[in-house]
């Protein structure tokens, strides 16, 4: 009778390609956003790439209480007294 060889020690496991399952991978980059996180991100990456001139890029930040009280303050004197002059206005159909 032939006797069996016995395995005398393990081999170290080979987790390359075709050894073994590949370690979990950080799929997060390919899976399906929300619509406002993909647009915000993409928001993000043209305002990099891009130059925006100048009296634009003060209307991206809001005006703080302050500025914003004294700004109407301001618009306040150059309202029109009355209603009269709207109305003169939409007569004669300018537009």
């Amino acid at each position: 009778m032939v006797e069996k060889k016995k395995n005398k020690g393990k081999r170290p496991r080979n987790f390359g390609i075709g050894g073994d399952i590949q370690p979990k991978r950080d799929l997060s980059r390919f899976m399906k956003w929300p619509k406002y996180i993909r647009i915000q991100r993409q928001r993000a990456v043209l305002q990099q790439r891009l130059k925006v001139p100048p009296p634009i890029h003060q209307l991206k930040q809001a005006v703080d209480h302050q500025r914003a009280t004294e700004l109407l303050r301001l618009l306040d004197k150059y309202r029109p007294e009355s209603a009269a002059p709207q109305e003169e206005g939409q007569g004669k159909g300018c537009w």
